[in-house]
């Protein structure tokens, strides 16, 4: 498995990307638009079965959504990743699954879609990688409000243009992002228009 060097990556509209880090390293998830949706997983470098658990997360913390603070833990109740900077609307949703190829059949859609759980197993298949199953996401960028009585509330995107993420690897990890190909509903904004985002892959920042 190739680690990434620093640069920076576009994460194409409506496709997905995996990243193998370095304890210690950093990505930073630029939102260029604002607006757009990214499903994020990530895993134990050394033992896939590991990986972000968000019902863990929701347990570890007694949270319903991710903001800056909240310790993203693994299946073992690790953290695996820091978000050490949020400059989004935060409030990022732990409790939608990813879309899949059977939502796009409820919504109408005939014929083939991309969606975020395929961008996950192509993603992994890149780095030669094949997992039996689709955790959930942490989906950054959108908001999902629990109303009084349970029912839940798909907030349009608030982050502004330019909005960012940055996440910490705390030990050597893979992190999937999917950029979300949705366009039938408004969950990448009114105008349902997916659109690309930027990876800038950093060293330790206490790297020399």
């Amino acid at each position: 498995m190739d680690f990434e060097e620093a640069g920076t990556l576009v994460l194409p509209a409506a496709h997905g990307k995996a990243i193998c880090l370095r304890a210690g390293w950093r990505v930073r998830v630029v939102n260029p638009h604002g607006t757009q949706a990214l499903d994020f997983w990530a895993f134990n470098a050394a033992d896939p079965s590991e990986f972000l658990s968000m019902d863990n997360v929701r347990s570890f913390n007694s949270v319903a959504y991710v903001e800056k603070e909240t310790a993203l833990v693994t299946t073992q109740r690790r953290p695996i990743v820091c978000m050490t900077e949020d400059t989004s609307a935060g409030q990022h949703d732990t409790l939608l699954c990813a879309c899949n190829p059977a939502i796009y059949r409820e919504l109408g859609v005939k014929g083939y879609h991309r969606s975020c759980s395929d961008n996950l197993h192509e993603a992994l298949g890149e780095i030669g990688w094949k997992v039996p199953f689709t955790p959930a996401p942490l989906n950054m960028f959108m908001s999902v409000d629990v109303r009084p009585d349970g029912s839940l509330d798909r907030i349009l995107p608030r982050s502004k243009p330019g909005a960012h993420v940055e996440l910490r690897a705390e030990f050597d990890a893979v992190l999937v992002f999917s950029n979300c190909p949705q366009d039938v509903t408004t969950i990448n904004g009114p105008d349902r228009t997916p659109r690309d985002c930027v990876l800038e892959i950093l060293p330790p920042a206490d790297a020399p």
